[in-house]
């Protein structure tokens, strides 16, 4: 992802999660911390269709972001990007690497297993409208 991408990513945030987008200007504050951060873009012709972002603190990654068009779930852009970050938190030797999920949210939570994480704890009423966060963790060996 880089500056010219905000816009375009900010407009997907605000169609994608209307109850808790994130404000345009974090994207541009987590775009401005790279030694911490790192985020990416999926595209589609030209379109953006998907994004995600980490940050990393020793020994922690952590998944901030992680976001996939609906017509092009089940595409393994998901898995893709998934992918991606794990790799990103190896490669800058996170031990583990923690997200968290909405809990009415299993395609997501689906995913995440299927790369090994695991749930770890329950945040309650973490989410706008009340509903539960889980927080999954996926421990990276040889990291």
């Amino acid at each position: 992802m880089t500056a010219a991408d905000i816009e375009e990513v900010w407009e997907l945030e605000r169609g994608l999660f209307p109850e808790d987008a994130w404000p345009l200007e974090m994207f541009r504050d987590e775009l401005g911390q790279a030694a911490t951060r790192r985020y990416w873009v999926a595209e589609d012709d030209g379109r953006i269709v998907a994004y995600c972002g980490m940050m990393c603190v020793l020994p922690i990654a952590d998944v901030q972001t992680i976001a996939v068009l609906p017509e092009f779930e089940g595409r393994g852009v998901g898995s893709t990007l998934l992918r991606q970050l794990i790799d990103e938190a190896r490669d800058r030797s996170a031990q583990d690497v923690l997200l968290e999920v909405r809990a009415d949210n299993p395609r997501a939570q689906a995913l995440y297993t299927r790369f090994g994480f695991e749930h770890i704890h329950t945040r309650r009423g973490y989410y706008p409208g009340g509903v539960d966060a889980l927080v999954m963790r996926l421990e990276l060996d040889g990291a």
